[in-house]
């Protein structure tokens, strides 16, 4: 039997864009995954920028998951709905402005066809991409960000669709996503990183990216996560998670390798106390 011919190349890069995205980084990551493995599992999805990077090492299936309602359903409608999905971005492309952001952002379809349309439109329009939520409605509250929405091509489509044939998209707490890896596959982990303080006097952080979601993830998680990850490493399951370097982190897993580093963060700030250090501590920590 010949094998067929894939024509139609993967997705190379997220079609979101999202807080704490690894585009930037995949250099730092991608050496540390396996050349080939069975299932893919990826439990904090956000853009997907790992899951898109590896899509030709997996053989199997791709469990792609996230607490965001708003994502998980644009990510199926990409999936699973371009035919409906693609008139209603031509219609935000046609009337895209600044007035008509806000009149976009203030609705709430029930349609979840026109949900993520709407979802996709305000990702790519909002400040720096930001989609921020409000802490007791839910509610988008990311402002303009004065760039034009440009769509998405033909070509980007098909690369897209291509991207994730094998994939499910799940809302799903990462406790449930993580239960689901067994030997053989790989795991790859980017939760949202703790707020950081640059005083034990100060009462706010410097960071808030944690706060993607109305929910947002606390310590109590990373600990959860940390037992999680050392019960993987005990099954003989392959993972690697991306965090912040931290002694916090590195005392959560002094189960695992970690290669520390510094990354550039070019995030312009509304407020000064609303962004990382331009040099941030990143860490690649890697199962064993």
């Amino acid at each position: 039997m010949v094998e067929k011919v894939r024509t139609t190349p993967y997705a190379k890069k997220p079609f979101v864009r999202w807080a704490g995205g690894k585009t930037r980084l995949l250099p730092r990551i991608l050496p540390h995954v396996p050349e080939r493995f069975e299932n893919y599992h990826e439990p904090f999805l956000g853009g997907g920028a790992v899951f898109f990077a590896v899509r030709d090492r997996i053989s199997g299936h791709a469990n792609l998951a996230d607490v965001n309602m708003h994502l998980v359903n644009a990510w199926n409608a990409m999936r699973a709905h371009q035919d409906e999905l693609r008139p209603l971005l031509d219609a935000h492309q046609a009337q895209d402005s600044k007035e008509y952001f806000y009149e976009i952002r203030a609705l709430t379809p029930k349609d979840p066809i026109e949900s993520a349309a709407r979802f996709l439109y305000l990702n790519a329009t909002s400040w720096n991409h930001l989609w921020r939520e409000n802490s007791k409605t839910g509610a988008m509250n990311a402002p303009w960000g004065d760039r034009p929405f440009k769509g998405f091509t033909e070509a980007e489509f098909e690369a897209i669709t291509m991207s994730l044939s094998i994939a499910d998209v799940r809302k799903e707490d990462f406790r449930l996503a993580i239960d689901r890896a067994k030997p053989g596959d790989f795991v790859y982990l980017d939760p949202p990183y703790l707020p950081i303080f640059t005083n034990p006097d100060e009462k706010e952080p410097t960071a808030k990216f944690n706060k993607y979601n109305a929910k947002t993830f606390e310590l109590a998680d990373l600990i959860d996560l940390a037992d999680l990850c050392r019960g993987m490493s005990k099954r003989g399951i392959r993972w690697v998670m991306s965090n912040r370097d931290t002694a916090g982190v590195r005392e959560l897993f002094d189960f695992a390798d970690i290669v520390a580093f510094r990354a550039h963060r070019s995030l312009a700030a509304q407020s000064k106390r609303e962004v990382e250090s331009h040099h941030s501590p990143e860490a690649v920590v890697i199962g064993r």
